[in-house]
C-alpha cells in the first residue's frame, strides 16, 4: 500500500475519531499523530489533509450538500461523510493528486472501511463534484 493511502486512511480514523470528540483538535491531532508511529512524510501529507478539511469545512460541505441528491449529511454514515469530506477536499483545495486518482482512492478507502453500498456511492458524488466544478478547469484548453 501507498504511503498517500496509509495517510488518506489516517485521516479518515482521525477524521472519525473527531466526531465524538470536537473540541480542541490540534491537540487531539498532535496526540493522534504522535500515537501513529509512522513515517513523517505520511504524518504530513494526513496532516495537511486534515488541516484542509477543518480549514475548508464550511465550502466542503456546502459542496458535499449540493452533489448528494437526497441525502443530508446527517443521514450519512460518519465513515462515508468523513471520507467524502477528505475527497473533496483533496479534488478542490489540493491540486498535488490528479483527481481520477483522488475518487479511485476514496471508493478503495470505502470498501475497506465501510459498507457494501458506500464505495458506489462515494463514487457517484466524488465523480459529479468533479464534473461539475473541476473538469472545466483543470483541461488544457480552459481559460
Amino acid at each position: 500500500m501507498g504511503k498517500r493511502r496509509v495517510a488518506r486512511e489516517l485521516a479518515l480514523k482521525f477524521l472519525y475519531q473527531s466526531e465524538f470528540n470536537p473540541d480542541d483538535l490540534e491537540t487531539q491531532l498532535e496526540q493522534f499523530c504522535d500515537r501513529s508511529g509512522t513515517q513523517v512524510e505520511i504524518i504530513e501529507f494526513m496532516r495537511g489533509l486534515v488541516e484542509k478539511v477543518f480549514f475548508q469545512a464550511e465550502e466542503i460541505d456546502i459542496l458535499l450538500k449540493k452533489f448528494s441528491d437526497h441525502w443530508t449529511l446527517e443521514r450519512m454514515s460518519m465513515v462515508d461523510r468523513s471520507i467524502l469530506r477528505l475527497g473533496i477536499c483533496e479534488l478542490v483545495f489540493e491540486a498535488s493528486t490528479p483527481p481520477k486518482v483522488v475518487i479511485n482512492e476514496a471508493v478503495e478507502i470505502a470498501k475497506k472501511f465501510s459498507t457494501e453500498d458506500s464505495p458506489d456511492f462515494i463514487n457517484g458524488i466524488l465523480d459529479k463534484v468533479f464534473k461539475e466544478t473541476l473538469k472545466d478547469t483543470s483541461s488544457p484548453t480552459a481559460k
